[in-house]
């Protein structure tokens, strides 16, 4: 499906700042959606002014769909949907009209403008369509939404919502079904939905919310032996579009503000309400664990160290030259897998940023090079889970150790690491101009031990491709093709995960390549 930047840019004028106002209201219009118990489609002008192409959609979780197929990228011509063109040209909410049959249910349209800030232009028009044939006698809990939901779509209107300078949300904002406040312009709450209220009851209240200063009262309940906190104060008084999370008891409620300004001033706010006191003790639980696996693979690592320590000790004592070296190449390979946890240990992830990975084997590829050579790398790996990272840093080991040794005999040369990463697959290419194979060299039939090493790890450990043959140009060229698992990531970092969780009372306010000329 085109993204709503693919379809502005194909079919309508639209600018930047438009693109981005565009983002920021569907990323939160989820809220009028269920607040509506309606669908929602956002129509912006056909480049032209021929007609309307629908960029973005959203169904509500509150009630039953009209749209069971999916609209966006759907154009249609002027006259097509009067309601969306009185919209656009009288500047207005447009709810004319009977219910609509055609689809063998009653649905009730509407229009909503969107405007990009108070004194921004009209960048398009939201369909909003109601399904009437579950209608029932409204409940104040269902009547209370349909007045929120009139209220956000005046905002939209008037180009109040979303809120211009907020940043996204990075974790789930509470929506409406979690629990709904709606608050006074005094900050009075005048409607507390059961789960809102059971909320609070958790958090220790147990008079009765509706009527309390919702800001007091939520201060009152953290820091019943501190000085009030104004922030807390301030968003949950619902003048601030924030949102905060409180604590009190073991119990964790995070509340979202979002102040409702209609017509130049502040009518009073909504606030949302969720319970999510297993999600940070489950975070809390995460975060114990990450700390254990990354202790785990620091003394991994020491241990792998350890062990390449007594290896190189032992090589220095022996006084035949192919055992010394058959030590140094265990040290090698013991070392690639101990970088592999070094990084590890520093994660929080199973997954690591295998590009630092790749720079350090390479380096001590060409520390250990009796030849001037220096390998270097072309593109990047990304992400790579460790089950991944740890096979793939052995073969890089053993490929390059083995074009420095054997593709160049103490003169100088060059060697490549060639990356080309894709979703799905990882293709890598190790080449040099050192002397190339020998005549008789043959894949199949080689009983070196480091070719057995590679080929067991590419084709048995990660289900990849080897094959190795000669430049037309001279050297070797190594060819691996890897597929790479889901999850793993063609660039960026690994990322990061934690809880915003503490303990204790309190409240917390968010803005928001190589050759050998011999076998291994």
């Amino acid at each position: 499906m085109p993204t709503i930047s693919d379809l502005v840019s194909r079919h309508t004028a639209l600018d930047a700042a438009d693109v981005d106002w565009i983002y920021s209201l569907v990323s939160d219009w989820q809220l009028l959606a269920d607040l509506s118990f309606a669908d929602l489609i956002l129509w912006v002008a056909h480049r032209g002014g021929t007609g309307w192409v629908a960029v973005a959609q959203m169904r509500p979780t509150t009630g039953p769909t009209v749209y069971h197929d999916d609209v966006v990228g759907a154009i249609v011509a002027k006259g097509e949907r009067p309601l969306i063109d009185i919209a656009w040209d009288e500047q207005r909410i447009c709810r004319e009209g009977d219910p609509d049959w055609s689809s063998g249910v009653p649905v009730r349209e509407e229009t909503i403008p969107v405007r990009r800030g108070y004194a921004g232009p009209l960048i398009g028009v939201i369909q909003r369509s109601t399904n009437l044939s579950s209608a029932r006698t409204p409940s104040r809990l269902e009547l209370t939404y349909l007045q929120s939901a009139s209220d956000l779509a005046q905002m939209v209107a008037e180009g109040g919502f979303p809120f211009a300078g907020e940043q996204p949300t990075l974790v789930r904002s509470p929506r409406v079904g979690d629990g709904l406040l709606r608050l006074d312009k005094a900050g009075r709450v005048t409607y507390a939905s059961p789960n809102a209220l059971s909320a609070y009851r958790r958090l220790g209240l147990y008079a009765d919310l509706v009527g309390a200063d919702l800001g007091r009262t939520t201060a009152a309940l953290c820091f019943s032996d501190e000085p009030i906190n104004e922030d807390l104060m301030l968003v949950a008084s619902g003048r601030a579009p924030r949102e905060i999370e409180v604590e009190n008891g073991g119990t964790v409620v995070q509340l979202r503000a979002i102040p409702l300004i209609v017509g130049g001033g502040r009518i009073g706010a909504l606030a949302l309400i969720r319970d999510v006191t297993e999600l940070r003790r489950r975070e809390r639980e995460l975060l114990t664990k990450d700390a254990t696996i990354r202790e785990i693979h620091h003394r991994v690592k020491n241990n792998l160290q350890t062990v390449a320590a007594l290896l190189r000790l032992q090589a220095r004592r022996l006084n035949n030259p192919e055992g010394q070296e058959a030590l140094n190449e265990a040290v090698r390979r013991v070392g690639s897998i101990a970088i592999v946890h070094e990084i590890l240990a520093q994660m929080p992830e199973e997954m690591v940023e295998f590009d630092d990975i790749a720079d350090r084997v390479i380096a001590m590829t060409a520390e250990v090079s009796l030849a001037h050579v220096m390998p270097k790398r072309i593109g990047g790996f990304g992400v790579l889970p460790a089950a991944v990272a740890t096979p793939i840093a052995m073969v890089l080991t053993e490929l390059l150790q083995n074009a420095v040794e054997h593709g160049f005999s103490h003169r100088s040369g060059n060697v490549e690491v060639i990356v080309n990463r894709e979703v799905d697959r990882l293709e890598v290419v190790v080449a040099d101009d050192g002397q190339g194979l020998p005549p008789d060299f043959d894949l199949d039939s080689t009983v070196s031990l480091g070719l057995q090493i590679v080929r067991t790890l590419v084709e048995a450990e990660l289900s990849g491709r080897l094959s190795i043959g000669r430049r037309d140009e001279g050297g070797t060229e190594v060819n691996l093709s890897i597929p790479m698992p889901s999850g793993s990531t063609p660039s960026g970092s690994a990322g990061s995960y934690g809880s915003t969780g503490s303990s204790g009372a309190g409240a917390r306010v968010r803005g928001g390549a190589a050759e050998k000329a011999t076998p291994f």
